[in-house]
């Protein structure tokens, strides 16, 4: 049964928070649920969030709600086990992933549609399933 990846356990990075303020803008808000709230990185060529998982994951899918102007036109999609890749189309919100199991995650956004090479996101969801 696949489902959301991320709990409280699981570990995250970005590679940056506009203006380094992450009460308004921080890592937080990629999982919170809260319509209101986003992950906006600051400046920069290319943009990257990680997720350390606490057990290893059998990954489906990859769900991103991004701001409108403020996306990529490409990205990858690394796993750390394997080192597998996976190109991303970043206009769409839903990436398909092919089957692997994976205990870390790093998403990079390069191209960024915004002009200063910035990327905002409301919502991050990997789904899939835990292994035991």
């Amino acid at each position: 049964m696949t489902h959301s990846l991320v709990c409280p356990q699981t570990m995250s990075r970005v590679s940056s928070v506009l203006n380094r303020n992450t009460r308004q803008f921080g890592k937080k808000h990629l999982f919170d649920q809260d319509e209101e709230t986003c992950w906006n990185s600051d400046q920069g060529p290319s943009q990257w969030v990680i997720l350390e998982f606490p057990q290893r994951i059998r990954v489906s899918q990859l769900q991103i709600q991004f701001q409108g102007g403020f996306s990529s036109h490409r990205g990858c999609l690394e796993g750390l086990v394997g080192g597998n890749l996976f190109p991303l189309t970043a206009r769409a919100h839903t990436f398909p992933v092919p089957a692997a199991e994976v205990d870390r995650l790093k998403v990079t956004f390069e191209d960024a549609t915004d002009f200063f090479g910035r990327v905002v996101i409301y919502h991050l969801r990997v789904l899939g399933e835990k292994k035991v």
